[in-house]
C-alpha cells in the first residue's frame, strides 16, 4: 500500500516542470500586469478592420498575441493550484487569469461581427492582396459559415458579457453536488459504519458484496431524489440557456447550434444513436454473460459495475507501466516513441498523489509550453491505462504545436478523445497478445468491455437523453422532475431492460450527471472511441501507411475541419461504419471472454 508523501518528498523527476513556464510567481505577476495593461491595444482597434487588409491582419495578430500570453498565464496558475487545491495564493492567481480571459473575450467580441460585415468579395480581395493574411484562410472560411448567425458587434458584446450569467446553472449544480448534498452512512464489507462519499461510492458500487453495492446505490440516488425538484429546475435552466443562445444566433435547434461550432453534421449524431441502438442486443448479450458469471437470478442496476472476474492483485509500478506503455505503442513507429520518451525525461508528468493535490488525471499545457500531465498514480492496471490515455492527449498536443502555427495549434473537442482512446486500444491489444495467463486475460477483457459499455453505450444513452430534453423544451414542454425521470427510465429500459431489472431509483440518475451542463458534449466520447477503434485496427493490420496517416492527423491541429481531418486519417464519421467497427471489436472481446468462461 502506498504511503501518501508530502510534495517535497517526491523525487523531482516524478513532478512536472512548471518552472519551464515561469521560474517564480513574481515573474508571473510581472507578465500578468503587463498583459492587463495591453488589453486596451486591442480595444482601440475596434471599427478599423474594414479599412484595409493590413488593418484586418493587425487586429487578428494583436488578438492572437494577447491570447497566446494569456494561455501561458492561465496554465501556470491553474496547474500550480492543482498541485495543492488548498493554496489560496494559486487559487487567487487562477481566478484572476479567468477574469482576464473574460475581459479579453468581451473586448474581442467586435472582431467577428466586423469581419462578417465585410462583403465577401472585399474579404476575398483582402486575403489575396495582403501578405500574411492567407495564414488566416481556414479561420476566415470557418467564420464565413456563420454569416447568418453572428449578430452586430454591440449585441455580440452583450452576449459575451452575459457568459458568466450563463454559467449559473452549472455553478449551482456544482455547489449542490460537491458542497451541499450530504450522503448517508452505510455499512462496508466488514460491517463498519462509513460515510458514503462520491469518491468511495466508486469503490462500493464495485464491491463483490452485493449488500454493500446495493446500499451504496440506494444511499447515493435516494439523496439526489430528495433534491429532485431543485436539480430539475437547474437542468431546465441550463436547457433554457442553450435555447436562448440558439435563438439569438439563428439556429433551428440547440443541437444544431452546439454541433455547428466544429462544423459537425447533425447526421453524425443521428448515425451514432441509430447504430448503437441497432446493437443493443449485443449489449444485452454482455449483460447476460455478466448475470451468469455473477450467478444472479436477476441483474439489477447496482450489479453493472462489479468486475465479473476476480481482480488480479499484481502491483504495477510506475516504471513498469511506463515500459509497458512504450512497448504497446511501438506500432506507432520510432518518431512517436522518441517523442513519447521525451515526455518522461523532460518532466511532462506529475506522477504521484500528494496532500491537497487535485484528484483524477488530465493533460494540459499551452501553445508556448511543453505538454503536462497530472496523475495520481496508484500502482495498478487502471493507472497504467490512465497513463497511456493522457500520453495520447499530450502527444497529440506536442505534434500539433510543433507542426502548426498558433492559429491552428490546438484541436477540437470532437477529436480530443481519439488519440487518448487509441493509446488505450493499443495497450489492450498488446496485453492480450503478450499475456497467456487466463486470469489476466479475463481481467483485461473485462476492462475493455466495461470501457465500451461505459463509453459507447452509456454515453450514447446520455446523448439521446440530451437530445430529447432539448427537443421537448424547444416545443414549449416543461422539464419537471417527473418528466425527466420518466424519460430517463424509458431510456434505461431501452438499453438495459432486456437483461436487467430497472430499479426505480435509477430514474433519478440524470440529476447527478455533471456533463449535462456542457450540452451536447458527451456524444463525442462515443464518436471518439469509435474513431479510435477503427484506427487501431488499421494501424495493426496496415502498418506504415496507416501510421503515416495517423501522425499527419496528430500534426494537423485545427488546420481543417475535424470531420475532414479524420477522413484523411482513414475514418469517415459521417458514415455509421466506424461505430460498427467499434461494436465489432466489442463483440470480438466479448466472444473471447465467453470462450474463456465456458
Amino acid at each position: 500500500m502506498q504511503t501518501l508523501k508530502k510534495r517535497d518528498e517526491i523525487p523531482v523527476e516524478f513532478t512536472w516542470n512548471l518552472e519551464s513556464i515561469f521560474s517564480t510567481n513574481e515573474e508571473w505577476e510581472r507578465d500578468f500586469q503587463t498583459l492587463q495593461q495591453r488589453l486596451p491595444e486591442l480595444e482601440a482597434l475596434a471599427g478599423t478592420l474594414s479599412q484595409s487588409g493590413q488593418a484586418l491582419l493587425t487586429v487578428l495578430q494583436k488578438r492572437d498575441e494577447l491570447s497566446k500570453e494569456l494561455e501561458r498565464l492561465y496554465v501556470y496558475a491553474s496547474m500550480r493550484k492543482d498541485e495543492d487545491t488548498t493554496n489560496s495564493t494559486y487559487q487567487g492567481m487562477a481566478d484572476r487569469a479567468v477574469q482576464l480571459y473574460v475581459r479579453l473575450s468581451t473586448i474581442a467580441a467586435y472582431i467577428e461581427p466586423e469581419i462578417l460585415a465585410l462583403p465577401q468579395d472585399k474579404l476575398d480581395r483582402f486575403i489575396k492582396e495582403t501578405p500574411g493574411l492567407a495564414l488566416y484562410g481556414q479561420q476566415l472560411h470557418d467564420l464565413n459559415r456563420k454569416r447568418g448567425h453572428i449578430r452586430s458587434a454591440e449585441i455580440e458584446s452583450v452576449l459575451a458579457a452575459a457568459g458568466e450569467m450563463a454559467e449559473t446553472p452549472g455553478s449551482v449544480f456544482t455547489m449542490i453536488d460537491n458542497a451541499d448534498l450530504k450522503l448517508p452512512t452505510i455499512k462496508d464489507e466488514a460491517g463498519e459504519e462509513v460515510e458514503l462519499t462520491k469518491g468511495n461510492y466508486q469503490l462500493f458500487i464495485r464491491s463483490t458484496d452485493r449488500r454493500v453495492r446495493k446500499d451504496a446505490f440506494e444511499g447515493l440516488h435516494s439523496t439526489f431524489l430528495k433534491q429532485r425538484n431543485t436539480i430539475a429546475s437547474t437542468l431546465a435552466a441550463q436547457v433554457k440557456t442553450d435555447i436562448f443562445y440558439t435563438t439569438q444566433h439563428n439556429y433551428s435547434s440547440s443541437r444544431e447550434y452546439a454541433l455547428a461550432r466544429y462544423n459537425i453534421p447533425v447526421s453524425v449524431y443521428d448515425n451514432l444513436v441509430e447504430t448503437v441502438s441497432e446493437h443493443i442486443p449485443l449489449l444485452n448479450r454482455y449483460l447476460k454473460l455478466r448475470k451468469r458469471i455473477l450467478q444472479l437470478d436477476e441483474l439489477h442496476m447496482y450489479d453493472l459495475y462489479v468486475p465479473i472476474v476476480e481482480e488480479t492483485r499484481e502491483e504495477i509500478s510506475y516504471q513498469q507501466a511506463r515500459d509497458t506503455v512504450v512497448a504497446a505503442l511501438a506500432p506507432l513507429g520510432e518518431n512517436y516513441l522518441d517523442t513519447l520518451k521525451k515526455g518522461f525525461t523532460k518532466r511532462w508528468i506529475d506522477v504521484y498523489e500528494t496532500p491537497g493535490k487535485r484528484g483524477g488525471a488530465y493533460s494540459g499545457g499551452a501553445y508556448t509550453t511543453q505538454p503536462f500531465i497530472l496523475m495520481n498514480y496508484q500502482n495498478n492496471r487502471d493507472s497504467m491505462f490512465t497513463l497511456a490515455h493522457e500520453l495520447g492527449h499530450s502527444l497529440h498536443s506536442f505534434y500539433t504545436r510543433n507542426y502548426q502555427p498558433y492559429q491552428y495549434g490546438d484541436y477540437t473537442i470532437f477529436v480530443a478523445e481519439v488519440a487518448s482512446t487509441l493509446n488505450e486500444g493499443l495497450l489492450t491489444e498488446h496485453l492480450l497478445k503478450t499475456t497467456s495467463d487466463t486470469a489476466l486475460r479475463l481481467a483485461i477483457l473485462n476492462h475493455s468491455l466495461e470501457g465500451f459499455r461505459g463509453t459507447l453505450f452509456r454515453q450514447t444513452m446520455f446523448a439521446e437523453f440530451e437530445q430529447q430534453i432539448h427537443s421537448r423544451a424547444e416545443k414549449g414542454e416543461p422539464l419537471t422532475a417527473d418528466s425527466l425521470s420518466a424519460l430517463y427510465h424509458g431510456l434505461n429500459e431501452k438499453y438495459y431492460g432486456g437483461e436487467t431489472f430497472i430499479d426505480e431509483l435509477i430514474d433519478i440518475e440524470w440529476a447527478r450527471i455533471p456533463h449535462f451542463y456542457s450540452s451536447f458534449y458527451v456524444y463525442q466520447y462515443a464518436t471518439g472511441i469509435s474513431a479510435a477503434s477503427a484506427l487501431v485496427q488499421q494501424i495493426l493490420h496496415e502498418g506504415k501507411p496507416a501510421v503515416e496517416r495517423y501522425l499527419r492527423f496528430l500534426s494537423s491541429g485545427s488546420s481543417d475541419y475535424s470531420i475532414e481531418l479524420l477522413k484523411k486519417a482513414g475514418v469517415d464519421m459521417t458514415s455509421p461504419e466506424p461505430v460498427r467497427q467499434a461494436l465489432a471489436l466489442f463483440e470480438s472481446h466479448l466472444a473471447q471472454m465467453e470462450e474463456l468462461m465456458r
